[in-house]
């Protein structure tokens, strides 16, 4: 029976007639108090101590500067899109669809480092691939992946307080260094990855780029077999790399250029390497690498076939968000993976609000 049950005779519900309405008006009150509070908490209006993905975006914008309608993040890239085929190896892996499939459209974006929609493609070291796979049962498969192996910090708040550190200096319009340097001071992790930054090639081209997945995911396969995996897309093309004077030289759109003169040959290709967990693999911290013995097995190759840019291409309109994934592939307890998926969605919805308000991603505009 339902709680409020009106009776046609008095107007009164059923099973409270007679009695006071104080204590159902209070409760009333306490849940409406309650949800008004939990409103409060996730929009950051109270709490404003903790970290909340409307705060890493923030924070992220300061690093980068203001350009509405791009995203905060990886501002600057181009559209693009081709098949992924699976090996046979791959649905020994996991039963998702992907895998089973012979060809998977797939729609992506190349780009590179930082918030500038107008940075310099020469000196930007760290480069990105975001992709998007659909089976054909309509299922997807996101990732957002990048150049370099492993995170330099192990939490979402030291991830945070890692960008804090980058946010530029009003007086010289640079991060300050001393901050830089505590954050280096404070996490093995963060030393480790300015030595990848310093002694890793600078490779020619995206297509000679590998792309990490850095966070830890889990694989099921039709037996119900689970495995904990990373993945890393690895270039057919021969790297070649560039030193200081090259890269001088190339430009600051040398990878669109690049990209464009080698489409016209034909589609660029990467190998995914799915690598295995060991029995003693961290999981849920995507500073520490694995190491390089760890089994390894070739799940397919990806074809980029065609480019657009940004303004004009598919990808605009596309959150790389890699917690959206398909049955037989699950994200692990790492708690930056959620993190990073709450901030693409903090993201993306605030340059779909700039973008309906007149806003343009049109790279058109003049170069700082």
């Amino acid at each position: 029976m339902p709680l409020f049950h009106y009776t046609r005779a008095g107007g009164h519900p059923r099973g409270i007639r007679g009695h006071s309405p104080l204590p159902w008006l209070a409760l009333i009150a306490l849940i409406l108090a309650l949800v008004a509070f939990a409103f409060a908490w996730l929009a950051g209006w109270i709490g404003r101590d903790r970290l909340t993905a409307q705060t890493f975006t923030d924070t992220i914008e300061a690093t980068g500067g203001k350009h509405p309608g791009f995203r905060r993040a990886h501002s600057k890239g181009v559209c693009v899109s081709g098949w992924f085929e699976p090996s046979t190896q791959a649905a020994t892996l996991s039963r998702a669809r992907v895998f089973e499939q012979a060809r998977v459209p797939v729609l992506g974006r190349l780009s590179i480092g930082g918030g500038n929609p107008h940075g310099a493609d020469n000196s930007a070291r760290v480069r990105s691939i975001g992709l998007q796979l659909r089976s054909d049962d309509g299922q997807q498969w996101r990732m957002a992946m990048n150049s370099f192996p492993f995170l330099a910090v192990p939490t979402p708040e030291a991830f945070h307080e890692q960008t804090r550190a980058q946010v530029p200096d009003p007086a010289t319009g640079k991060p300050d260094p001393a901050r830089l340097a505590a954050i280096q001071d404070k996490y093995p992790s963060a030393r480790a990855f300015a030595q990848w930054a310093k002694s890793a090639p600078w490779t020619d081209s995206w297509t000679s780029t590998e792309f990490n997945s850095v966070n830890s995911f889990w694989f099921t396969n039709a037996q119900g077999q689970r495995r904990a995996v990373r993945w890393r897309w690895q270039p057919q093309a021969t790297p070649r790399e560039l030193d200081a004077a090259a890269r001088e030289k190339a430009g600051v759109d040398f990878l669109t250029t690049d990209l464009q003169q080698r489409l016209t040959a034909g589609p660029v290709r990467w190998n995914l390497l799915v690598t295995l967990a060991g029995p003693q693999d961290v999981i849920t911290d995507p500073s520490i690498p694995w190491p390089a013995e760890r089994e390894q097995v070739l799940a397919g190759v990806l074809s980029l076939e065609q480019m657009q840019s940004e303004a004009q291409g598919r990808c605009n309109d596309l959150n790389f968000d890699p917690l959206i994934l398909p049955e037989g592939i699950d994200g692990s307890d790492d708690p930056i993976l959620a993190a990073r998926s709450a901030v693409y969605s903090q993201s993306f919805n605030r340059r779909e609000r700039e973008r309906a308000a007149g806003a343009s991603t049109d790279d058109t505009g003049d170069r700082p």
